[in-house]
Order: structure tokens, then C-alpha cells, then sequence
């Protein structure tokens, strides 16, 4: 075998650029595409709803997300040129009361389609979001109770 030797430090085989054969290009949208598991998808959901909730009571399970991803859809794709695979995703939270329970799920809502959409470059057209549990806000009524 022959070594050609570049800069310091550094060789190359011949043999090794003639096994690979010529670099052809291959156009973007014909390369392939990066799939990412919907179970990952929720775990940056579920981080995100725990961004946007803030602080939680401390009895109050943190919150968590099932998502459903669909894949790009090929007819959008000629008319746009870019294939963006979509993701419905459904947040289930627990909060404290009260509080403006509409303002905070707005938050969630906006807060999980934006990280979603930058993290994994996914269209969220639809984040539903699911109080599961109220929990009284510390210093509202010695036995829990809210009026």
C-alpha cells in the first residue's frame, strides 16, 4: 500500500479514495429524512409544559404529554417545497387554584408548539392541554378549602 503524505501529521492511503468511487450529488429532498420517535417528541413536550407551568405545588405531579406525529404529507410538499412532518400533541397538568386556569393553559399551549417546532422542525398544529388536578394555592384556607 502507498502513502502520500500531506501536511504534518498527516497521511493519506490512495487506496482509500478509489474504494469510495466519485461523490455524486444527490438532491436534498432525495437524500432521506432524520425520523425522530414520538416518545421523544413527548419527553420535549412534557419539559416544555414544565417551562411554561413555572413553579408547582409541591404535591403535584409533574406534568406529562402523549404525541401523536404524523409524517409529512408528499402532496404539500411539491406545492411548498419542504416536507415538515406535523405533530398533535395533548398535555396533561396538574395547577395550583386558583389561578386563571384559560391564561395558563394559553402558555402551555404556546410555550410546547414553539420547542416542539424549533427542537425537532415539526408543524404543532394542535397542542391540547388537560387539567387533570387542582391543588389549593398555600394560604387559602387552613383545610384546603377555597371560596
Amino acid at each position: 500500500m502507498t502513502t502520500v503524505s500531506g501536511s504534518v501529521g498527516e497521511s493519506v492511503s490512495d487506496g482509500a479514495s478509489a474504494a469510495r468511487g466519485p461523490v455524486t450529488g444527490v438532491a436534498p429532498g432525495e437524500r432521506g429524512a432524520t425520523r425522530i420517535a414520538d416518545r421523544v417528541v413527548a419527553k420535549i413536550a412534557a419539559q416544555a409544559a414544565r417551562e411554561a407551568v413555572g413553579r408547582l405545588p409541591k404535591d403535584a405531579a409533574p406534568p406529562h404529554a402523549t404525541v401523536v406525529v404524523r409524517p409529512p404529507v408528499v402532496e404539500s410538499a411539491r406545492t411548498r417545497g419542504t416536507a415538515t412532518a406535523s405533530a398533535r400533541v395533548r398535555v396533561h397538568l396538574e395547577l395550583d387554584y386558583p389561578t386563571d386556569i384559560g391564561a395558563r393553559c394559553a402558555a402551555v399551549r404556546r410555550h410546547v408548539a414553539e420547542r416542539v417546532g424549533a427542537l425537532v422542525d415539526m408543524e404543532v398544529p394542535e397542542v391540547a392541554v388537560e387539567v387533570e388536578r387542582l391543588h389549593p394555592a398555600p394560604g387559602h384556607g387552613a383545610d384546603g378549602r377555597t371560596r
